[in-house]
């Protein structure tokens, strides 16, 4: 499916990439379908080292370049001296505003000038993401938004990885299953929905950051 859809899309495409195991899965279809992709990231400057290791070795295992977008640095030194280190805990207002300055205002970059968006999201992982479907049509960025692994389940993703021997964030070892930024991610319990650890003193349905918001 994904590879007659890339064939169909003359413009340039993006695939944004948060370290996390959907973003190697569409990753990996994407870049078997041999059309060129532009693989990005948001670069909050509060990503686990982790992480970013994790970047690293995928730019090696695969021989690309991730594209890292950094927020204004006058920006985030105001937010920072307002809010400190953990006020993003203290209301859910604070959290959406370090959410914009660090990772909504760069995604605008990252999309300009392209046609289409793929992305790692899944309906599974959270009530807000319920409706997602394969393809849509995001107005705000002007450009196709592609999710090729929206009906997928956490095992569907994981099998995926398994089968095709993928290199993975190591935090998923430490009970890790929804990888953000550090001031604002914990690992779950075994029982624990996926995305218990993002953000986890707001309500379920107030769980996104902006990017993916209809």
């Amino acid at each position: 499916m994904l590879s007659n859809l890339l064939k169909r899309i003359r413009g340039k495409i993006a695939l944004s990439f948060s370290f996390q195991a959907e973003d190697v899965v569409v990753l990996d279809m994407a870049l078997k379908t041999g059309r060129k992709v532009e693989i990005f990231a948001l670069d909050t400057l509060k990503h686990f080292k982790e992480s970013l290791e994790y970047g690293a070795a995928i730019e090696a295992f695969y021989g690309v370049k991730i594209r890292r977008y950094k927020p204004d640095k006058r920006a985030t030194d105001e937010l920072e001296k307002r809010l400190g280190e953990f006020g993003v805990r203290e209301s859910l207002a604070n959290r959406r505003e370090c959410c914009s300055v660090r990772k909504v205002a760069q995604l605008g970059e990252a999309l300009r000038g392209k046609s289409a968006w793929i992305t790692g999201l899944r309906a599974a992982q959270s009530q807000t993401r319920s409706a997602l479907t394969l393809i849509e049509f995001d107005e705000q960025y002007d450009l196709l938004k592609i999710n090729p692994i929206a009906r997928w389940s956490e095992r569907d993703v994981f099998d995926y990885v398994e089968r095709h021997n993928l290199p993975l964030n190591s935090l998923y070892n430490r009970g890790f299953k929804s990888i953000g930024c550090a001031i604002c991610t914990r690992a779950v319990a075994p029982e624990e929905d996926a995305r218990a650890g993002r953000w986890w003193w707001e309500n379920p349905e107030h769980k996104e950051c902006g990017l993916h918001i209809k």
